[in-house]
């Protein structure tokens, strides 16, 4: 017997190997995060560098500036004008405390009680934004003129005694005092407070003041157990953009107050633009940035949440 041998069938081609997949358009998040980069460069990083080099200049505006590294300036700064720091910080500080009892109720109200009235109630809230800062503040010189209605009806009630009593109003004048300042910062920055709170009450479910109440919680108890933590969020935020431009204006104390209101923002616009010490004006700023954002770390830290609205 002859046993036929077949030839082996011919082998297919091997397959290419696959390439490994492009990633098209790795790079597009990069180029739109560019131009805002490219902002905060030009017009955060660069003149925050222009500024601290002039904090440790020397010399005069006739002679010219030259860095000399001279950190005294700082201390010098500090040592001349801790008054206004202090008082910045009382000031801001009182009017963000009035712009949270003002406005947690109004937000409170917009969230959960306004029902069709709404947005009628976010307009009149933000409707200061349609007018200018400095017009908004010029009205309150009207408001609080000496002889007007306002002050009258306080002097009526005796609240400018107690007002007086605490150094707060000069006798029955309110304007160039304290207790103006306070009220023109509280006005031009309860929006701030109002707009975060709303935001975080309205994110709020329901269902959980349903559930407190089916628990025999109180009103009183739902709010403080349920409604304030979960809003801390917002009054978190609400009291940063509050605080933080309160504590450097310039504006309600120059045109509602005197020169023994004066604040740390008016120090620096007056070094800056009459007095011409840019080396002091600089060293001012960069103290007031860093005790502000070591105050801010500090509450952040001590509000036990980090979830800003």
């Amino acid at each position: 017997m002859s046993t036929l041998t077949e030839a082996p069938p011919p082998l297919a081609p091997e397959a290419p190997e696959p390439k490994p997949p492009q990633r098209r358009g790795r790079w597009t998040p990069y180029w739109l995060l560019l131009p805002g980069i490219l902002w905060l460069v030009v017009f955060f990083a660069l003149p925050m560098i222009y500024q601290a080099s002039t904090s440790v200049q020397t010399g005069s505006l006739e002679e010219g500036y030259k860095v000399t590294w001279h950190f005294a300036t700082y201390w010098d700064a500090l040592s001349a004008y801790w008054p206004q720091f202090v008082r910045s910080v009382l000031y801001a500080g009182t009017a963000t405390i009035l712009c949270l009892l003002l406005g947690y109720p109004l937000a409170y109200l917009i969230a959960f009680r306004a029902g069709r009235w709404r947005n009628l109630i976010m307009i009149l809230v933000i409707a200061p934004f349609f007018t200018s800062f400095l017009i908004r503040t010029l009205a309150w010189k009207t408001i609080l003129a000496d002889g007007g209605p306002l002050v009258g009806a306080l002097d009526t009630l005796h609240v400018l005694d107690v007002t007086d009593w605490l150094g707060w109003t000069a006798g029955d004048r309110v304007l160039a005092t304290p207790l103006a300042v306070v009220c023109g910062l509280t006005y031009n920055f309860l929006p701030f407070m109002i707009l975060p709170l709303y935001t975080s009450l309205e994110r709020i479910d329901g269902r959980l003041h349903e559930a407190a109440g089916d628990l025999y919680a109180r009103p009183w108890t739902t709010f403080r157990k349920v409604t304030f933590p979960l809003s801390m969020p917002g009054v978190v935020s609400g009291t940063l953009l509050t605080f933080i431009p309160a504590a450097g204006d310039y504006v309600n104390a120059d045109l509602l107050g005197s020169t023994d209101t004066r604040m740390v923002g008016n120090v620096i616009q007056t070094q800056f633009l009459r007095v011409l010490d840019y080396p002091t004006a600089a060293a001012l700023s960069f103290i007031l940035m860093a005790a502000i954002l070591l105050m801010v770390t500090l509450y952040i830290r001590r509000s036990g949440t980090e979830d800003l609205v």
